[in-house]
């Protein structure tokens, strides 16, 4: 496998590492943690001018990349910032979802989306439905969706709400679920808008015969869902190899200045072997995020193997590197005005999304055996 950027990628990833380092300053955090958002307007419109929007998407959809290398490229580059802003909400799940299943109208909706002038939120998990995709109680009736959804990210601040609702079947069939489009200003529809630990914002989410527009077959959407949370979990395990590789490059200068009896504490070999511990666990990281943007496109079963070993990994690794970061760091680690507070919230914040280390073990378990 090469594993060398194209041309195109590398000006991608030039471009977008020099304005997200340039555009989140300690006062910007600050300021998007104050905000009713919890995202920045102002970096928002910069990432779609830049074409960064863009990059989630093929050529046939308006974009120029869309391949599972182009998803981890951003997402990486989003976590070594601590980044909030809503790109896999609105690019990745929404966008590819309108993108996999809408008809002539709907894909216009494309042009905004890469545009940065439409946000997006997909309002799917349930209160009590864990990471199981199938599980799904809202119901839909005449184009009218009536339940409540959890946890919906971007949701407070969205343009357009995708829903899920049950059109057929029992409460965990995968056949039945449907799509609806819903706008955010629709009657019968409430959003309470909360912030996240780790940045960004969540909304609980109810429907009482709030209408909707049917966003492709009806009952037949779990197939698109699943592949919409398989490159979605991609892009967040390249956004947490982003989030380890910031912390590591802290805590080194770290050892590399505070001192102890007269030396820097990185002189000493314990610290030396921990931190080497945490380089290996994290080149092993990225290995598991390239190996699973080459499988993106493979048969479901074969994609869906490599999603569940990549996350158990990314969780593991996660959950290591905070927590050596923070105890090498002594007491300031966990201090709210230094940087390594908030990479550290969001690298752990990442195992808790799209499923956790002990859902994706159990998961690759069973896949594999299958």
């Amino acid at each position: 496998m090469n594993f060398d950027l194209t041309d195109e990628r590398q000006m991608l990833q030039d471009g977008l590492r020099r304005f997200l380092r340039d555009k989140y300053t300690p006062d910007l955090l600050k300021q998007i943690a104050d905000s009713e958002i919890g995202t920045s307007q102002d970096v928002w419109n910069g990432l779609a001018e830049m074409g960064v929007i863009g990059a989630l998407f093929t050529e046939e959809q308006g974009g120029f990349g869309g391949a599972g290398f182009d998803l981890a490229l951003v997402a990486e580059e989003m976590g070594r910032v601590g980044a909030t802003d809503p790109l896999i909400d609105t690019g990745i799940l929404g966008g590819g979802l309108i993108a996999a299943l809408g008809n002539d109208d709907q894909q216009a909706m494309l042009e905004e989306i890469i545009a940065g002038t439409r946000q997006l939120a997909l309002a799917h998990a349930e209160p009590g439905s864990r990471y199981d995709l199938s599980r799904v109680s809202t119901t839909a009736l005449g184009g009218k969706l009536s339940g409540r959804k959890a946890v919906v990210i971007n949701g407070g601040a969205a343009d357009t709400l995708i829903v899920s609702a049950r059109t057929a079947g029992g409460v965990a069939d995968q056949d039945g679920i449907s799509l609806y489009l819903v706008a955010a200003d629709a009657p019968g529809l409430t959003r309470r808008s909360y912030p996240l630990t780790g940045g960004g914002h969540a909304a609980e989410v109810t429907l009482d015969d709030t209408p909707g527009t049917l966003l492709g077959d009806e009952g037949q959407s779990y197939a698109a869902l699943a592949t919409a949370y398989a490159r979605a979990t991609c892009a967040i395990s390249a956004e947490a190899v982003g989030l380890m590789e910031a912390i590591r490059i802290l805590t080194v200068d770290y050892l590399k200045t505070r001192k102890q009896f007269g030396q820097p504490i990185g002189k000493f070999q314990a610290l030396q072997h921990r931190m080497a511990d945490v380089l290996i666990e994290i080149e092993q990281a990225r290995s598991a995020v390239i190996n699973l943007a080459g499988h993106l496109e493979a048969e479901s079963a074969v994609r869906d193997v490599h999603v569940a070993a990549t996350k158990t990994l990314i969780g593991q690794v996660a959950r290591l590197v905070a927590e050596e970061s923070i105890q090498m760091h002594g007491g300031i680690g966990m201090t709210e005005e230094y940087g390594l507070a908030h990479l550290a919230k969001r690298l752990v914040m990442v195992d808790h999304r799209f499923g956790d280390t002990l859902y994706h073990m159990d998961r690759f378990i069973a896949l594999a055996v299958a």
